[in-house]
């Protein structure tokens, strides 16, 4: 196909894409797509609902319903699509079918549970699974590690306390002190003795002879924290520092709820902190528990495959893209939908000083969270994309636009880590303590720079006045320090290398680095070579843990656009290999003007929890293509 043809055809494939991407806005102003992620979500929301005595079947039979329609062949379930079976989530899809009222000898039933068996069973799940088999009566408080709630009692100067963890993971575990001191059980109603392969429930003790390692100090830790749970309750001073702890947690839990009802916008919080305030005394009509309830109504999604929750959901960042999109497309900022978009982002900056302020003590209020309502968590991602989409719409010199602009500018160069880069949500959140901790077996617990985050910075603030040069220098050779030796840049929140090489390329162009730079060339031969036959890109979620797939994986939609923006912002607009990645777009998109997009894109915690962005599929291409139409010179 020839270049002409090739402009002109992804021309045609923009403007329905345009079209089809307007289609989706909100009256308010505002996109938000679906977050999708994995079953776990609506077998913990049946488990919630069964603890608290709530079950209902016109919720539980189409919440079973869409768990049995993600169950593979061989009885498993994934956290992605394509994945292999994960041992937590087939045990917890399981355990809610059973609630259901699923029987164990059907042959679905069955096959999972042998799965199950011969993967290690529930004593090889991770360890908040085994909080909720504890919560149903299935598994023993004494066999999990223990988390006192006198930890909040640390100052945040203290090695391990809550500050040192991330803010998904504080949030989780200042209310998972509370439940782990009452140790509640509500049982199932019937035994799940089939999942257990019969090997040993308790941490390994052999690590406790290797004092000199941390896993060793950490292991012996936790037998000492389960003497002391044991003190009898006439033991005064254990009585009166429980009680003050947990009462001191349960204040800081309330204080943390957001406008919405929710604790942080994202479920793992919502669900502990609903239990955790009612083993504290607060009832089930309670505002507060009322509200958290109410809340996560808000995250469900029917269809005709059935009831689903979302983990979370992202109408900042998703409406932030869009104006990036349409913008790059050429879209005019004067348009109502520009214009809409744009209000209702300045409506959404965070006016409060939250979490982040224990690490930045001096620093002002400014920024933008992911979520409707999370004003404790802004994040420096979200930040940065959205002051990039209000500046490309063109409307900095209004009033309020600007001064928020000036907010969220100051704001960031605040967060920047003593190392250069920026983290999502917090500065210097890096203790490499709390991941050794044996509670920890599960995703990210801290929250140290990143490529991708710390590239979305630089190119906001590449074309911001006033910004220090030594701060621009400093990111920059974060960013360059960064890089692998194969020319890529890892992906934090983006699957993975060519997400992180899609963020990085432009941002550090966008800083004054040449096309022709040597690191730039590495970086556009790594991408050349691992473009995929049909003239796409994609990246498979197991490069996280197997580097034979990097940069390997089924071409898709946002992964080619990635791949393209880095391509295009290193000069390669007329090369062979964009011409053939546009190509494959304009070749994919459907009748509606969008992709299909069934492979997850997103990360949540790199292998751990993986998320499938519905909007990413849409939005990325638009830009990329607008970027490509636009270079080419055509209105």
């Amino acid at each position: 196909m020839t270049e002409a043809r090739t402009v002109t055809e992804a021309a045609s494939s923009l403007r329905r894409a345009c079209d089809h991407l307007l289609s989706l806005q909100s009256t308010d102003g505002w996109w938000k797509a679906e977050l999708e992620t994995n079953v776990t979500m609506d077998a913990e929301d049946l488990l919630l609902r069964h603890y608290l005595g709530i079950s209902d079947h016109a919720i539980t039979e189409p919440a079973a319903r869409w768990i049995r329609h993600n169950q593979r062949p061989d009885g498993t379930w994934g956290t992605f699509h394509g994945a292999p079976g994960d041992l937590s989530a087939t045990i917890e899809a399981y355990v809610a079918l059973r609630l259901a009222g699923d029987d164990p000898s059907e042959p679905p039933m069955a096959a999972a549970a042998e799965w199950i068996r011969s993967n290690g069973g529930v004593e090889r799940s991770r360890v908040f699974t085994r909080i909720w088999l504890a919560l149903m009566g299935a598994w023993d408080w004494e066999d999990l590690p223990v988390l006192p709630p006198e930890v909040m009692f640390l100052p945040s100067w203290a090695p391990l306390n809550v500050y040192d963890f991330a803010c998904w993971a504080r949030q989780t575990i200042v209310a998972l002190t509370i439940v782990m001191a009452h140790r509640p059980s509500r049982p199932l109603g019937f035994p799940i003795d089939e999942l257990f392969s019969g090997g040993p429930r308790r941490l390994e003790s052999s690590g406790l002879r290797d004092l000199a390692s941390t896993g060793g100090r950490f292991l012996a830790l936790d037998r000492l924290l389960h003497r002391y749970e044991r003190l009898p309750r006439w033991f005064l001073p254990r009585t009166l520092l429980r009680k003050a702890a947990l009462t001191k947690a349960e204040q800081w839990v309330v204080r943390r709820q957001e406008a919405d009802g929710l604790w942080g916008g994202i479920q793992p919080p919502v669900v502990y902190s609903v239990i955790a305030l009612q083993l504290q005394g607060y009832s089930l009509d309670h505002p507060i528990i009322k509200a958290a309830l109410d809340g996560l109504e808000g995250f469900v999604v029917h269809d005709d495959k059935g009831r689903r929750v979302e983990a979370c959901q992202s109408p900042v960042w998703d409406t932030a893209l869009a104006v990036v999109a349409l913008s790059d497309a050429g879209v005019d900022p004067g348009e109502p939908a520009i214009k809409s978009a744009v209000e209702w982002l300045v409506r959404e900056e965070v006016p409060i000083r939250g979490d982040w302020a224990v690490r930045r003590p001096s620093l002002g209020a400014g920024g933008w969270a992911f979520e409707f309502a999370n004003d404790n968590y802004p994040d420096i991602d979200d930040t940065a994309e959205v002051i990039i989409a209000l500046r490309k719409a063109g409307v900095a010199a209004g009033r309020d636009c600007e001064a928020a602009c000036e907010r969220g500018v100051a704001w960031t160069l605040g967060m920047q880590s003593r190392d250069g880069g920026w983290g999502a949500f917090d500065a210097d959140n890096d203790s490499p303590l709390v991941a050794a901790l044996p509670f920890c077996d599960f995703g990210e617990v801290t929250d140290p720079p990143s490529a991708d985050v710390t590239a979305h910075v630089l190119e906001m603030l590449a074309t911001e006045p006033g910004v220090p040069p030594a701060v621009l220098q400093s990111a920059t050779q974060w960013l360059w320090n960064a890089q692998e030796p194969d020319g890529s840049w890892f992906g934090r929140w983006g699957v993975n290398y060519v997400y992180g090489t899609g963020a990085a390329v432009p941002a550090l162009v966008a800083a004054g680095a040449r096309p022709e730079d040597p690191r730039i060339r590495r970086a556009v031969a790594w991408l050349e070579a691992h473009q995929n036959g049909d003239g796409g890109w994609g990246e498979d979620l197991r490069s996280y843990v197997d580097q034979s797939w990097r940069g390997r994986g089924e071409s898709t939609a946002s992964q080619t656009a990635w791949a393209l923006l880095a391509l295009l912002a290193a000069g390669e607009h007329d090369s062979d290999a964009t011409r053939r990645g546009v190509d494959w777009l304009v070749r994919n998109q459907t009748e509606a003007g969008t992709w299909d997009e069934p492979w997850f894109t997103g990360t949540g915690f790199p292998w751990d929890f993986s998320i499938n962005y519905h909007l990413y599929r849409l939005v990325w291409p638009v830009m990329a293509l607008g970027r490509y139409v636009r270079g080419a010179g055509t209105p």
